[in-house]
């Protein structure tokens, strides 16, 4: 008789390690599953996030080159209307002028031929 227990009990134990490979398997299909789905989402995601940079981007390139054409405008204008000024400088001093001119060259001609 305890040859008949053992036996019954080797199927038992067989009959249930065979349900929780099954269920085994199943749970590891589930989470194949739900990688699957959560890699879907965060690709999902990934593409907003770069759709919004990419906005972000083109609106920071927006105002760089609206303020660069309102300095260049604003630099434009103090130069005209500074133009005169300077027109009448140079004809009452000519020769301070002329020496202001080749001082601002022979400098800048020292930095450029530096190398």
């Amino acid at each position: 008789m305890a040859g008949r227990v053992k036996k019954n009990g080797t199927k038992n134990i067989d009959k249930r390690l065979g349900a929780l490979r099954t269920e085994l398997d199943a749970v590891q299909g589930d989470m194949k599953d739900l990688a699957g789905d959560v890699a879907d989402v965060a690709d999902g995601r990934v593409h907003v996030a770069m759709r919004n940079a990419e906005n972000v981007a083109e609106r920071a390139l927006r105002l760089a080159e609206e303020a660069a054409g309102h300095m260049a405008d604003d630099v434009e204008t103090w130069t005209n209307d500074n133009l005169d000024s300077v027109r009448e400088s140079v004809r009452a001093q000519p020769l301070a002028a002329i020496a202001l001119a080749l001082g601002a060259g022979a400098l800048l001609g020292a930095l450029f031929m530096r190398r």
